[in-house]
């Protein structure tokens, strides 16, 4: 590893950043200023940046972007909040528990966690207002449990997490030490995320009872109505059939990712013009545009990351990271430790697609080294940049949380850290017992 090249891209990334150039940027130029250091051809920057947008499951990306989009725009999202407050009933804080249910259910469509935010918000936090919630807190609970919006399958960071991971092979001296290894692949990622994704919205729903119990936030109703449930469940039927048939059409392999994407655009569109009628021209133009703005912007970070990952590769920062990791301990429930730290540190400041993609080129060499699953990887790293949505100065969901319930960051940000500290303790529970997020996916064959 040449230290003077490491201080140029290194260095570079930091100045950017503290200039406040936008992540692109400062990818992109450390990038490029490495490449000229070392007097290679700056056309090889260009032809990389365009190989890792040339990638099949990559086209997943903005058709489960649009399929989101469309399904807020044909009431898909407003039935499954509908479903959510039936079935929270009398239970103490029941909206609150209804917007981790409904963030949930959204989850399983949107893929991201802002337009989870976005769309269950809109629909809650005027709710829980209006059953005298705290505003600051309406807002807090939605803008924690939008972060299951990427890791409940569909996942936008998991489709990325697996482009960025099929390219990286296990050490040789790894193979000797733990056999094969198994290969990373979406489909897998998407099933490995359902249990986890359970026991991060548990521990939400944990959260919002003793908290409402304190607060004296009452259910919605004094018994359950099956009844009303039914009525739900009979409205909303074609949207929660959504999220069945796109991860279902995976999981039974009659699809792949990418495909199921496109025909859970067809599905909605079906359902929003000629079942709901609820998805007129404009707001389809609407989707559009959003899905134009997100992945272009999407694709801007990918560029250059890759770039900049290729680079860490180069320069051997991966192994150098592993030597030193492994110098202080090898023992594995120390180094999970050290890599959450960091991982809830760098999701703090950075964009989580531009961390998973910088980041997979230098953990997972790490983690293979230690003999972990890579899938099993994956799903921690994804939960743990999740929380990153909640945490300032980044924290997208605490934006968007803010932007629709009128309360100031600074008092959701006082209102959520019991949900901060329920999620990280999710998260080790995930990473300290591999089988919760590999026994699924043995399940169905993978």
């Amino acid at each position: 590893m040449d230290a003077h090249i490491v201080e140029i891209l290194f260095g570079g990334f930091f100045l950017l950043m503290l200039l406040g150039t936008p992540i692109t940027i400062a990818l992109g130029g450390a990038a490029l200023a490495t490449f000229l250091a070392v007097e290679k051809n700056p056309i090889a920057f260009v032809q990389i940046a365009f190989t890792s947008v040339g990638s099949f499951p990559l086209m997943a990306l903005p058709a489960f972007v649009l399929a989101g989009a469309l399904m807020e725009a044909a009431g898909i999202s407003r039935r499954l909040v509908d479903i959510a407050e039936t079935l929270a009933g009398p239970i103490t804080g029941g909206l609150g528990a209804a917007t981790v249910l409904a963030c949930l259910f959204f989850g399983a469509i949107s893929g991201s966690g802002p337009a989870t935010t976005a769309a269950v918000g809109m629909l809650m936090i005027p709710a829980m207002v209006k059953r005298d919630y705290e505003r600051p807190y309406a807002s807090a609970v939605t803008a924690a449990s939008g972060g299951l919006g990427i890791i409940i399958p569909p996942s936008i960071p998991m489709v990325i997490f697996g482009i960025s991971a099929i390219g990286l092979m296990p050490p040789p001296e790894a193979v000797e030490k733990f056999g094969q290894f198994d290969t990373v692949s979406i489909p897998k990622l998407f099933v490995a995320g359902v249990v986890p994704g359970c026991i991060m919205a548990g521990g939400l729903l944990l959260t919002n009872y003793f908290i409402s119990k304190r607060k004296g936030y009452v259910g919605l109703t004094e018994h359950w109505s099956f009844g009303d449930i039914r009525a739900a469940l009979r409205k909303g039927i074609w949207s929660l059939l959504a999220p069945v048939i796109i991860l279902g059409g995976i999981y039974t392999g009659l699809f792949t990712p990418t495909e199921s994407a496109i025909i859970a655009i067809f599905y909605t569109l079906f359902v929003g013009v000629v079942l709901h009628r609820e998805l007129k021209f404009e707001a389809m133009l609407g989707s559009l545009r959003t899905t134009t703005w997100i992945t272009g912007r999407v694709l801007l970070i990918l560029f250059t990351a890759t770039v900049f990952g290729r680079l860490l590769v180069e320069q051997r920062i991966p192994a150098v990271i592993a030597d030193s990791m492994l110098s202080l301990t090898d023992n594995m429930y120390l180094i999970w430790a050290l890599v959450i730290g960091f991982l809830l540190f760098v999701g703090m400041f950075m964009e989580t697609l531009a961390a998973i993609m910088i980041l997979v080129p230098v953990l997972l060499p790490v983690m293979y080294t230690l003999g972990a699953d890579p899938t099993h990887v994956g799903i921690v790293v994804i939960c743990a940049l999740s929380v990153g949505f909640q945490t300032p100065p980044l924290g997208e969901n605490l934006f968007v949380a803010s932007g629709i319930g009128g309360s100031s960051i600074e008092s959701i940000v006082a209102r959520i850290h019991p949900f901060v500290i329920v999620s990280v303790l999710s998260i080790f529970i995930v990473a300290y017992f591999p089988q919760l997020s590999l026994w699924l996916p043995k399940q169905f064959g993978y």
